[in-house]
């Protein structure tokens, strides 16, 4: 197997057509399912900024998927993850958490957070594997109304050193 068969996960420091693309694609897959109060994702300017970590994901060489993760001083949360359907069961969730997990270890943080929507099963049978565990709402969520936040899950896990 050469390089070009491996998921390869890269940093994207800019809205590139790939980027744009994939996280268009995230977008109307939520859109469908929650409403606007209901969906928390950061927008394009808010994904390049300097707190905020964000990688693309490549299989064959084609970009496949993307996530990010935005760091706080006292936990970091995953962000705008997501894997286009034909490059699912392939590794390529697994290869952008564990690049995220790396980058928050690099950044001196040991608890990673997250949301996800209720009906995203897959996404949070991911996490759940991933070592993630259910818990509470945290941080600005904590502070919303209930209505923007029934539909969410939350989930965190301790990065060791």
């Amino acid at each position: 197997m050469g390089d070009k068969d491996e998921v390869q996960i890269e940093p994207a420091l800019t809205a590139t057509d790939e980027v744009r693309s994939l996280v268009g694609e995230l977008e109307a897959v939520l859109s469908a399912e929650y409403s606007p109060e209901q969906r928390h994702g950061l927008t394009l300017d808010a994904i390049f900024q300097p707190h905020v970590r964000f990688f693309l994901a490549r299989l064959h060489g084609a970009a496949v998927g993307c996530g990010g993760v935005s760091l706080f001083p006292d936990f970091a949360e995953v962000k705008r993850m997501y894997v286009r359907h034909t490059a699912r069961g392939q590794g390529v969730a697994d290869a952008i958490l564990a690049r995220i997990e790396a980058e928050v270890r690099r950044a001196g943080i040991s608890m990673l957070r997250l949301e996800t929507g209720d009906r995203q099963i897959a996404a949070m049978r991911l996490y759940v594997r991933m070592g993630f565990r259910e818990c509470p709402a945290f941080g600005a969520y904590a502070m919303m109304a209930p209505q923007s936040i029934a539909s969410s899950v939350f989930f965190e896990k301790r990065i060791g050193a």
